[in-house]
This record gives structure tokens, C-alpha cells and sequence, in this order.
């Protein structure tokens, strides 16, 4: 059975025991945790041996599981307490972004000579270290994730493919995922409109701008948006995936953010309800 998740960053506005509790009550079996600096870490780094414990517990007593970890940064220092944390609370998975920038190949070969090197390190705690296409980043698309791919051998290096990030370098999530496939350890997922507010002309049709915004929160909602995700999940469930799927919502954890947790809340089961029936319409869950 796939799992599903959400990425605490949805509730970042609020502490850990607050976003356990949404997120289980909207029918998620598991969480990722955030640990994405000033946008809601959860699980602070620095002091993560004062948390594991009360983390440990709160997911527990939610009836949760603890699928990922997300890092976002390919910053040495941070992957190491990333890797020792999630091996003494039971994370398997720790995500990130190849950093760089796009078209650039020293930045390329840059980041994924660094991914190597931390992918074996991530193996000597036990974890997997996965890499997602970033908009913007040095790898952004699926052309620049197989290069990844096929350069960086370590087993304990895996791929977390967005279908948001595809879909707005140009791509249809839904066709591209089966080529990653063989290295791929974890979704992250997540809705998003073809179009821009104030953004008149998009280079593909049916197709976000190169590096356009996901759209606000509420629109990143799955089935809100113009992804063929029904689509990515048959693709995803005909390939034989089995690994986690994380909704991953950003723009509602910044204090400033208008956004509160009913409101987070809504996204949350929202995007369960649509994910569970496409999953379950195709014999996944």
C-alpha cells in the first residue's frame, strides 16, 4: 500500500503536537518532518536531542509514522545532524534540493559530486539521502535528474520526484516519472495552476512559465490545479511504486502568512481525499 503524508511545514505557523494532530485527523498515515529553517522547523537540528523524545511520542500517539525528513539545503553540516537525528528517531528517508543553478553545468557537476559524497555518508546511518528537481536549481527537469542518475552510484541515493517542479520546467509529470523510476524513493506532490497572475504568455501551452510560483496555498490543494496527478498516480501505481507520498505545501508556515491552521487543515484533507480516491480507484490503497 502507498503511504501518504504531509510535510509539517503545511502547519510550520504551529508547534509539532498541533500538526500531528491535523495531519492524522485529515486520515494521513505518516509525516514528514520539517526541518527547513525559518519555514517551520519542526525538527530544529541544533537541539534535536531535546526533541526526539516529545517528536517521537506526539507521532505515536497520533497513530502516525515517520516517512521522511526534509532538509532542502545540500549543506554538509546540516545533512550530518540530519542523518544522526533521523537515524536515532526512525526516519528512513532525507530529502533536499541540488542547490546550484539551473543551466549551469559546473553548478551541476558541482552538486552532484557533493550528493555523492553524502549519499555514502547517509548510507553509514542507515538513511537514504533523495534529491528532488527544483525549479530553478541546477537540476530542474528530468534531462538534468537522469544525468544525476546515471553519475552518482551510491545506493543510499535516491530521487524524490515533485510533479509540480516537472510540470512548471515544461514537462508532464505523469510521462516523465516512469524514467526515474528505478531510483525513486519518494513523492513529494502537490497541485498548481498552468497559468500565473500576470504571466499573459506561457512558452508551452497548457504549461506554468519557466519558474512560476505554484500559486498560493490553497491552490497548491491536490485537484485544485492543472497537473494530471489522477494521471501521475496510475503512472506511479502501474510502475509499482511503493514508497511515500508527502504533500508538501509552502507559502502557509511564514508568521506573516494570513493563513491559520483551519485553514491549513482544509488543504490537508483536502489533498487526502483527492489522493486516497485516485489510490484507492486504482487498487493502491
Amino acid at each position: 500500500m502507498i503511504k501518504l503524508g504531509v510535510n509539517s511545514v503545511l502547519f510550520g505557523k504551529f508547534d509539532y503536537a498541533t500538526a500531528a494532530k491535523r495531519i492524522a485527523q485529515a486520515g494521513y498515515d505518516g509525516i514528514e518532518l520539517s526541518a527547513l529553517k525559518g519555514m517551520g522547523d519542526h525538527l530544529n537540528l541544533d537541539a534535536w536531542k531535546a526533541q526526539k523524545d516529545d517528536l517521537k511520542k506526539i507521532t505515536a500517539d497520533n497513530g502516525l509514522e515517520f516517512l521522511s525528513m526534509e532538509v532542502a539545503m545540500l549543506d554538509e553540516g546540516r545533512l550530518m545532524l540530519a542523518y544522526e537525528a533521523a537515524a536515532e528517531i526512525g526516519v528512513p528517508i532525507v530529502n533536499i534540493g541540488s542547490g546550484g543553478k539551473s543551466n549551469v553545468q559546473e553548478d551541476l557537476d558541482a552538486s552532484i559530486e557533493k550528493m555523492q559524497a553524502m549519499a555514502e555518508k547517509a548510507g553509514e546511518f542507515g538513511v537514504v539521502l533523495a534529491c528532488k528537481a527544483h525549479v530553478g536549481s541546477a537540476i530542474f527537469n528530468t534531462e538534468t535528474t537522469l544525468y544525476a542518475m546515471d553519475k552518482i552510484k551510491s545506493k543510499h541515493f535516491g530521487i524524490d520526484m515533485d510533479p509540480s517542479h516537472i510540470f512548471r520546467a515544461g514537462e508532464a509529470p505523469e510521462e516523465a516519472l516512469a524514467s526515474v523510476l528505478p531510483r525513486m524513493k519518494h513523492i513529494h506532490i502537490r497541485d498548481c495552476k498552468s497559468a500565473t497572475e500576470g504571466l499573459a504568455v506561457n512558452p508551452v501551452p497548457g504549461r506554468p512559465p519557466m519558474g512560476a510560483s505554484p500559486g498560493t496555498p490553497p491552490m497548491q490543494a491536490c485537484g485544485r490545479g492543472d497537473i494530471n496527478l489522477m494521471g501521475y498516480c496510475k503512472a506511479m501505481v502501474d510502475a509499482k511504486y511503493d514508497g511515500p507520498v508527502c504533500l508538501e505545501v509552502i507559502g502557509a508556515s511564514m508568521m506573516t502568512s494570513p493563513y491559520n491552521e483551519v485553514e491549513s487543515s482544509i488543504i490537508a484533507a483536502e489533498s487526502y481525499g483527492y489522493l486516497n480516491a485516485c489510490l484507492k480507484s486504482l487498487g493502491a490503497r
